[in-house]
């Protein structure tokens, strides 16, 4: 009886196991090194209880409501904004803004929420072939989307980190907004500068660099972009902000 008793303990504990173990793959999306980077950053569970985040670049003031994705770029003459369907732009000045609304209103808030933007809603995951710069190797991972995945869902990223500290190092970026076609042609940045924010590790600068034939980066094709004024939170900012004024 005891022998009995002690195999349907141990087959219970099998199963316990098997089912615990089932459970961790099934509640992780992400690929484990990638999920490695998301905590190096500050973990992606306590990223997602933001509610928002802001930061200065080039002259303007970015605001972004972390679960809507509604934006707000404040600058002197000019806004833009998105109020979760549309773009919008104002200017004070004719000629004052001079990208495309559609495409800008969140080109910075891409690059700034690195790494956490790549754990996104459809995103497909995969191994990418490891950069090299300096002799050293970054391995990396490319992010593809699902069709019909935002507004250019054959956009493609590939982010590299450090292999001993696992924090982000390198982005490769694809642009298919304009031309609506795939692309093999990548541009490159560094990141090179980190801080704390609110207990997160975010960007305090980004270089684009120059790359070879073979994508090995170079030298820096401009000077440093730099974010100032940086800020997440939990409270929510107003709704309103995101609308267009009216005339």
């Amino acid at each position: 009886m005891r022998k009995t008793f002690l195999i349907v303990l141990a087959s219970i504990s099998l199963i316990a196991c098997k089912e615990t173990t089932s459970k961790k793959k099934t509640t992780d999306p992400f690929p484990e090194h990638l999920s490695r980077v998301f905590e190096m950053h500050g973990g992606i569970d306590k990223w997602k209880e933001l509610r928002q985040l802001s930061f200065d670049v080039k002259n303007e003031r970015h605001q972004v409501d972390l679960h809507s994705r509604k934006s707000l770029i404040s600058a002197d003459t000019y806004s833009v904004g998105f109020d979760g369907k549309n773009a919008w732009m104002q200017q004070k000045e004719e000629g004052a803004f001079k990208s495309n609304k559609d495409f800008y209103y969140n080109l910075y808030f891409y690059f700034y929420a690195m790494p956490f933007v790549l754990a996104d809603d459809g995103i497909i995951y995969e191994q990418a072939k490891p950069l090299v710069f300096e002799n050293k190797e970054y391995p990396g991972f490319k992010i593809s989307y699902k069709a019909n995945v935002g507004a250019s869902p054959d956009d493609n990223y590939y982010m590299y980190y450090n292999p001993e500290s696992y924090q982000m190092e390198w982005l490769a970026y694809s642009v298919t907004y304009f031309s609506k076609k795939p692309s093999d042609k990548t541009n490159l940045i560094r990141y090179n500068e980190w801080s704390k924010v609110g207990g997160f590790l975010l960007p305090k600068s980004i270089t684009w660099y120059k790359k070879d034939k073979n994508n090995v980066p170079l030298t820096p094709a401009r000077a440093a972009t730099v974010f100032s004024n940086r800020t997440v939170s939990k409270t929510a900012l107003d709704e309103q902000m995101f609308h267009q004024p009216k005339e």
